[in-house]
């Protein structure tokens, strides 16, 4: 039976004197490691968190945040990342509608929990993870880990380990349920494609909140790896640690990418221990990989397809396709082939499997599918129909099973990485008494690869600015979803038959010079 604890046990039995973590001033070997998770287990059980119990996280990157993912699982409880760019009426919803018991949070997150706790309605105890001064009333993070080490709950297979919120097409967002084998078969699955190597030195510099980081953190523990920080990204401090502690591998979105390799200061360090670096959450501009292997001639680029309902990985676009020229180009504006083990299929509205070149909603089979979303039966069989995770992306398969994906058939826009649902930003600009009708589409951006975009109608004789709408949706949503922009019209939205919104009329205007309706 597949287990994330039996992974740590592995590495600790492997590699014991292996640097595990390092973090600042902080670092501790594989062996010191098992020791720590299993005295935080033990004050967790003193928490009273039982087994299925969910734990959550607010905090920015650190060793104790992954010391958290490990010994949530440990103590036999559900571990539930929550993404920090989240305003506090969202955290709220997340905390409340997953049951959290105990809340993990660093100083960055102190004020924003602060102006909720009063509405939790199942946290019991709230551990401050920091150094800094203890707030009144939180648990102090050494104190929780002077408790005794208790033995593995030994929780395995179907067992829940993780708790993966996603943004809702209904305006709420849904937890995305994955198991132990769901998390650690993903993993397994991806490793000998991305050119794994035990011991490799690892930054975390992606947002571990999100489930690209935890499947990062899980091919870590199979390598026996050694794990670095950075608590949020910033290009100069990526260089500064890379040249100093000699990182070979890491995970970054394209737009991250981006900053980097146009960083005036990149050839002042020493960046050649670089020799891997898995990206996604959405395409790569031809511009931005052709300079980033040029700058960074050492580093092989993984490029990895995927959503929080597979565990993530899908599909991946190996190195030896990053060319440009020779028998193996071609193939760059795929997201690759199927990893081992995912079946891979194109399927239209009927269910029915599709021919190659022909473009319908990509679905796949795989022991990385979801157990499902929590508390929505409805909503899960809607996504899993006989055993085919429906993905709700648009694309094709060409004749050598490489996936390219041309569209969306959810409403769903990745801006910087980041996934943002429609609904739920209308949701948003519609408590605006002004508005009539509004629409949010996203629309190209050399920056962040679609920029989320509003078209509204407002009430007669209202009047209204845009930085008024987008300051209203900053109360009430996280700022990355909010509008970057926002265009006025008189004449009401062209609409369906059924009397839905026509986006793809909106978009129309925004994408006719582009290949696909995806950034």
């Amino acid at each position: 039976m597949f287990s994330m604890t039996q992974l740590i046990k592995r590495a600790a039995q492997n590699q014991g004197q292996q640097i595990a973590t390092s973090d600042g001033a902080r670092s501790q070997t594989w062996q010191e490691y098992i020791e720590k998770i299993a005295c935080f287990a033990g004050g967790l059980r003193k928490l009273d968190v039982s087994n299925n119990d969910t734990v959550a996280i607010l905090a920015l990157n650190s060793d104790r945040y992954f010391e958290f993912m490990f010994a949530v699982p440990w103590a036999g409880a559900i571990f539930q990342p929550i993404n920090t760019r989240l305003a506090g009426p969202e955290v709220l919803y997340w905390l409340n509608d997953s049951g959290a018991k105990v809340l993990f949070v660093d100083s960055h997150f102190v004020a924003l929990v602060e102006e909720i706790r009063e509405e939790l309605n199942h946290v019991k105890s709230i551990v401050f993870i920091d150094d800094a001064p203890l707030p009144s009333g939180y648990i102090g993070y050494e104190t929780l880990i002077t408790s005794s080490a208790i033995p593995d709950s030994n929780r395995s297979g179907d067992d829940i380990a993780g708790l993966f919120y996603t943004g809702g097409t209904t305006g709420r967002s849904k937890g995305v349920m994955l198991s132990h084998t769901n998390l650690v078969v993903n993993a397994m699955q991806a490793v000998p494609l991305i050119d794994c190597r035990e011991a490799d030195k690892i930054l975390h510099i992606a947002p571990m909140f999100h489930i690209a980081d935890a499947f990062i953190c899980m091919t870590s523990v199979i390598i026996c790896g050694s794990n670095y920080f950075l608590p949020t990204f910033d290009p100069l401090s990526l260089m500064k640690i890379v040249q100093e502690k000699k990182i070979e591998r890491m995970l970054l979105v394209p737009t991250m990418v981006n900053m980097l390799v146009n960083h005036p200061d990149i050839g002042d360090y020493d960046l050649k221990s670089l020799r891997g670096i898995v990206y996604g959450a959405s395409p790569m501009p031809e511009p931005v990989i052709k300079k980033a292997m040029q700058k960074l001639p050492n580093a092989k680029f993984y490029q990895a397809y995927g959503q929080t309902e597979a565990a993530p990985a899908i599909s991946i676009l190996s190195s030896e396709r990053h060319v440009f020229e020779g028998p193996l180009a071609g193939k760059m504006k795929s997201a690759g082939q199927a990893i081992p083990g995912v079946n891979l299929a194109i399927m239209n509205d009927e269910g029915e499997f599709l021919p190659p070149n022909t473009v319908g909603e990509i679905c796949m089979q795989g022991p990385n599918v979801m157990t499902g979303y929590r508390n929505l039966t409805e909503q899960t069989e809607r996504t899993i129909v006989s055993g085919w995770l429906h993905t709700g992306d648009g694309g094709y398969l060409d004749e050598e099973g490489f996936l390219f994906i041309v569209d969306r058939v959810k409403d769903m826009i990745i801006s910087g990485g980041e996934n943002v649902y429609s609904a739920e930003v209308e949701s948003a600009l519609y408590q605006h008494a002004g508005i009539n009708q509004c629409a949010v589409i996203g629309i190209p951006s050399e920056k962040w690869g679609e920029q989320v975009h509003a078209i509204v109608v407002l009430h007669e004789s209202v009047e209204l600015d845009e930085s008024t709408l987008i300051a209203h949706c900053k109360s009430l949503i996280a700022s990355f979803k909010c509008p970057g922009s926002i265009s006025f019209q008189s004449e009401p939205l062209p609409l369906s038959g059924a009397g839905k919104i026509l986006k793809t009329e909106l978009r129309k205007p925004y994408w006719k010079n582009e290949d696909k309706n995806v950034s």
